[in-house]
């Protein structure tokens, strides 16, 4: 499933997973895997959230502030929720209509915002 995926849209994944982490969830969700793309500050996502005027700083304090805090221990495995489960499948779809053969950061920042009952979508 991650062969299609660049280093950099792997690597959001794997910070997705510490964010959540930090803030203690069980789980990654939508909000981990925007706080996941931010935290590459010279990734595509990123670019294009700037050109919005949408900085990085303005998504965390939206996300930590919206955010529901856990116990749960940073070392621990997380899973992917479903609505995270969609925005990967949207991330597909999104590389597949634009002819592209790999799926990157802006790939996963299109299926952020397809889905859009997810917190990740609506900090903005």
């Amino acid at each position: 499933m991650w062969d299609r995926f660049t280093e950099r849209a792997k690597r959001v994944i794997l910070l997705a997973e510490e964010e959540a982490g930090h803030l203690g969830q069980k789980y990654v969700s939508t909000e981990h895997l925007l706080l996941g793309l931010i935290a590459d500050r010279n990734c595509v996502a990123v670019h294009i959230l700037d050109q919005l005027g949408v900085g990085p700083g303005r998504i965390r304090s939206e996300i930590e502030r919206q955010a529901a805090r856990g116990d749960d221990r940073e070392d621990a495995k997380r899973q992917l929720t479903p609505r995270a489960k969609r925005v990967i499948d949207f991330a597909h779809l999104e590389a597949r209509q634009l002819n592209n053969h790999y799926i990157g950061t802006e790939h996963l920042l299109l299926g952020l915002l397809r889905v859009d009952e997810a917190l990740g979508a609506r900090a903005r």
